[in-house]
Formats: structure tokens, sequence, C-alpha cells
């Protein structure tokens, strides 16, 4: 089963840059299959980590970044990958 992580936040007005390069360097250990980092307007950064794993497993994740980065707290999903229809 694949599963998806997904950690967005976003970051005080001005500081997205920092934010993202913050999330950037985090290291997931052990390493996900696949990952992928995004920004959006309104100095928001999502990362999407795909592990081969069960939805409950225990997984690392992006954690909390620094508090004077964020304007409100991170939200966090997860999905489990469905076969074509």
């Amino acid at each position: 089963m694949t599963v998806a992580l997904m950690w967005e936040a976003k970051a005080v007005e001005g500081r997205g840059d920092e934010l993202l390069s913050w999330a950037r360097h985090q290291v997931l250990s052990p390493a996900p299959l696949r990952r992928e980092t995004y920004r959006a307007p309104g100095d928001r950064v999502l990362v999407i980590a795909w592990w081969h794993a069960g939805y409950d497993a225990d997984l690392p994740e992006v954690p909390e970044p620094p508090a004077e980065l964020i304007a409100r707290p991170v939200h966090r999903w997860r999905f489990e990958q469905v076969q074509p229809a």
C-alpha cells in the first residue's frame, strides 16, 4: 500500500522564503519513496511524502517549524492510494 503524508504551513507575511527553505532542509529518516515541495500565494508551503506502508504506520513527518515563521498551526493529512476504478 502507498500512503501520502501532506504537510502544509502558512508563513508569517514576508517570511515565505524562509519557511520554504526550512521545510526543504528537514530530513525524514528513513527517506520516503518520493518527496515533493510546493509553494503557493499567501506564503504557503506544502510538502508531500509518499511511503510504501500501511495507513496507520508510524512514519516520520516534517516537524512543526519555529513559531516565529508560521502564521497558524501546521495542517497535516494522510491519504492512502486507491486503485483505478
